[in-house]
C-alpha cells in the first residue's frame, strides 16, 4: 500500500452530489484516519458555453450557461487514486467533468 496521498476534487450539479459522494466513497475514498466518507462539499456557479459539435447535458450550443453545482473534494491514497477517478466517470453526469487531482505533501510533525 503506498503512503502517498491525493486529493480529488470535482464540480457536479446539485442534484447528482449524494450519488457521486457514495460512488467515491465506495470506491475507498475519503478515508482519514479512523474514519471513512469524508468529504467537503461546497457550493457555486459553474459557466460554460457548449461548442458545436458537444452534446451538453444542460443549456444549449453557442450560448453562455450557469448552473449550480457543488464542489467535492476526497483525500484518497494512491493504490486507489485511479479506482476513485473511475468512480466518478461512472457515476457524473457530464460527458467530460472536471477531475482535478493534487498528489498531498506530508505535513511536518
Amino acid at each position: 500500500m503506498t503512503n502517498i496521498k491525493y486529493k480529488i476534487v470535482t464540480y457536479v450539479p446539485q442534484d447528482h452530489i449524494e450519488q457521486l459522494r457514495i460512488a467515491i466513497a465506495n470506491a475507498g475514498a475519503g478515508r482519514i484516519g479512523d474514519y471513512d466518507s469524508c468529504a467537503f462539499i461546497s457550493s457555486g456557479i459553474g459557466v460554460f458555453k457548449p461548442l458545436e459539435g458537444s452534446r451538453p447535458q444542460q443549456g444549449e450550443i453557442g450560448k453562455l450557461e450557469r448552473v449550480g453545482e457543488a464542489r467535492i473534494e476526497v483525500t484518497v491514497s494512491g493504490d486507489i487514486l485511479k479506482k476513485a477517478i473511475s468512480a466518478v466517470k461512472q457515476v457524473h453526469p457530464y460527458g467530460e467533468p472536471v477531475i482535478d487531482v493534487y498528489k498531498l505533501e506530508d505535513q511536518p510533525v
